[in-house]
């Protein structure tokens, strides 16, 4: 039971700025995974995002959805779901922001971000070896998502190589 629950955060509340990035905790969200098949007002292509119930919808697989939604509220009924599950407890947000956000995020990331990876596309990669959603919400910025408990060595791991960039 998680009523009443109260979880530290596993990151610094202040952003941290390194010439050309800043990297900050994302803003707090309502996060629901979803899987379901072809549910209406939802993104249908895979690898992609889209506005949805005030928020954004995240594809990240034929059947899956992240919904990154406004703190507090709930989740939209939608027909068809075989599994409606929050998750706000388990994932956090980090962006990563500015004119060297993509060289960032390429220090410990093997996808070619630059040629194939275009604001709005999303997937599942790893970063120095975390699972992370990674989503491009424009040319210089990105947000990632990541389960609590790899928060703090994501965080630090983005940090020490911020701090390398030239």
């Amino acid at each position: 039971m998680t009523e009443g629950l109260v979880l530290a955060h596993p990151v610094p509340a202040g952003p941290v700025q390194h010439g050309g990035v800043t990297l900050s905790r994302a803003a707090p969200l309502a996060r629901y995974s979803l899987r379901a098949r072809a549910p209406e007002g939802l993104p249908s292509r895979v690898l992609t995002s889209a506005p949805y119930g005030g928020g954004t919808a995240l594809c990240v697989g034929p059947d899956e959805w992240l919904l990154l939604l406004p703190d507090g509220a709930v989740a939209p009924a939608i027909a068809g779901v075989h599994a409606l599950t929050d998750i706000g407890h388990r994932n956090i947000g980090l962006t990563v922001e500015g004119p060297k956000a993509e060289a960032l995020v390429q220090t410990g990331c093997a996808l070619d971000l630059a040629r194939h990876f275009p604001p709005g596309k999303v997937t599942r990669t790893v970063y120095e070896g975390v699972e992370i959603i990674l989503w491009r919400t424009s040319a210089q910025a990105f947000h990632l998502e990541v389960w609590r408990s790899f928060a703090s060595y994501l965080w630090d791991a983005l940090d020490l190589a911020a701090g390398d960039l030239r």
